[in-house]
């Protein structure tokens, strides 16, 4: 299945509601602003990456990222801990 801006928005915003949250509770949750969550939710093709990863992460949305070739595992916690 192939992913854009509004099916990461529809996702955010279904998870959202399902755990009760508020838009307002979310944003506060992530440290972004009430107008970030809006337009994450309405599929905003231009919002921040990072912003958005930390989103996913507070809602417990795990993504799956697979190359087409053989790749080393980035390990992006690992390396992370190690600096």
């Amino acid at each position: 299945m192939k992913y854009n801006s509004t099916s990461l928005g529809e996702l955010v915003k279904l998870t959202r509601k399902g755990l009760g949250l508020t838009q307002e509770s979310l944003a506060l949750a992530a440290g972004t602003g009430l107008r970030f969550i809006i337009e994450l939710e309405k599929g905003k093709p231009t919002c921040q990456l990072q912003k958005a990863l930390t989103v996913l992460n507070v809602l417990g949305i795990q993504m799956n990222f697979v190359s087409p070739v053989d790749t080393p595992d980035p390990q992006p916690e690992k390396a992370r801990d190690e600096a």
